[in-house]
């Protein structure tokens, strides 16, 4: 790795870290607070709405300054509200912290996937650009499993320190490895719109928000599903969040490898249909510990696999506004954050148990995996058309 891609690596770290670790210390969470744990899955979808906010608000102004800059600003918000986390006394304060949280996210990454790509030598953009979204695979292997082992046998709140560490980290690298670089061109946040005029953003937007909520709804409630169904211990939970990191890392190297030999739409829809049956089989064995152990290790590889072939659909259909279509895909990732978080704990608050969100997550899943093929019918449509008429 180039040594001024590292401070986009160790900031993807961080927010991953931030985002993945809550499902983890969920428990500890509603239990400190008193609040129940589908109370506390609300500040996941918190944070999401933070993202969906924040990206589209925070990229209206990144052509106006040096990438470095507006770098510099997102991690130092990020850090000033991790900081804030920890100390909330009640649940209403954390639930704002946990939504200023996610502002940075989605801007963090579309002007990072930018500043990668300029960094890179010809031909190796999307290298680049996928060593920052290493960070957070890297977050899902080592930086979760700890926070969740720290919330577990110390507190929740030092995890969150902890985080806001990784952002002061992060400012420092910026600050020494990333080189200065002009501001290129004027923010056109009218002209950046018009990527919403078309019906096919709008599409690819409702494939990973709908489509990926399927992963939310397990993932957010991983820990009670894994202690109270699976009677895995709390002390085990953490080895168990490493082996799910360990397939999300497998499935972001899936979907870079696959990426060069399949249409990004056939991907996109072939991992969803895999979801939904990872999930439905998560339900079926929920109860039996090797089995669920190796369906963490699967559903997570799946997963992290729909991240590539969807933000590429993005970013092909941004049409001059890829830095914002980038953001809004992360957006998107995090809408299905909220949306799952919110729609799995659903079924639990009406007594269903801990593995009703899978069924949920598995409808979710289908239905994104429907506005795949409407995607996928559209482009051949438009390449049946582009034939017949020699253009």
């Amino acid at each position: 790795m180039k040594k001024n891609l590292l401070p986009l690596a160790i900031g993807g770290f961080g927010i991953g870290m931030t985002e993945f670790v809550m499902m983890g210390i969920l428990p500890d969470i509603a239990t400190s607070l008193h609040i129940s744990i589908p109370a506390a899955g609300h500040l996941i979808a918190a944070y999401a709405l933070g993202v969906v906010l924040g990206a589209p608000l925070l990229v209206g102004i990144a052509g106006n300054y040096p990438p470095k800059k507006i770098l510099l600003g997102l991690m130092a918000l990020f850090t000033f509200c991790n900081v804030l986390s920890s100390f909330a006394p009640n649940y209403e304060i954390m639930m704002l912290t946990r939504l200023l949280s996610g502002l940075p996210h989605g801007a963090f990454f579309g002007v990072g996937a930018v500043v990668a790509s300029r960094l890179a030598g010809k031909g190796k953009e999307a290298q680049a650009i996928s060593m920052m979204f290493a960070g957070l695979t890297v977050a899902n292997i080592i930086g979760v499993p700890l926070g969740t082992y720290i919330g577990h046998t110390m507190s929740w709140r030092i995890t969150f320190v902890i985080i806001a560490a990784v952002g002061l980290v992060t400012m420092f690298c910026i600050q020494k490895l990333l080189p200065v670089m002009p501001v290129v061109g004027e923010s056109n946040l009218r002209k950046d719109l018009k990527l919403f005029t078309r019906a096919e953003p709008w599409l690819i937007l409702g494939i990973t928000a709908i489509g990926t909520g399927g992963l939310f709804a397990w993932f957010s409630y991983i820990a009670p599903l894994l202690t109270e169904v699976a009677q895995f211990t709390s002390g085990q939970l953490t080895w168990i969040l490493v082996l799910a990191g360990l397939g999300m890392a497998v499935g972001n190297l899936l979907a870079g490898r696959m990426a060069d030999f399949i249409a990004p739409i056939k991907a996109t829809a072939f991992f969803l249909l895999l979801m939904v049956l990872c999930l439905l089989i998560i339900y079926a064995v929920a109860p039996f510990k090797v089995p669920m152990l190796v369906m963490t290790f699967v559903t997570g590889a799946i997963a992290f696999s729909l991240g590539a072939p969807i933000q590429i659909l993005m970013i092909r259909a941004a049409n001059g506004s890829e830095m914002l279509a980038s953001s809004v895909s992360q957006a998107g990732f995090n809408i299905g954050n909220a949306l799952g978080a919110y729609l799995g704990g659903l079924p639990i608050a009406a007594g269903l148990g801990y593995t009703s969100p899978e069924l949920i997550g598995a409808l979710l899943a289908f239905s994104g995996f429907l506005l795949a093929m409407v995607v996928y019918f559209r482009q051949r449509s438009v390449v049946r058309y582009e034939l017949a008429t020699g253009n």
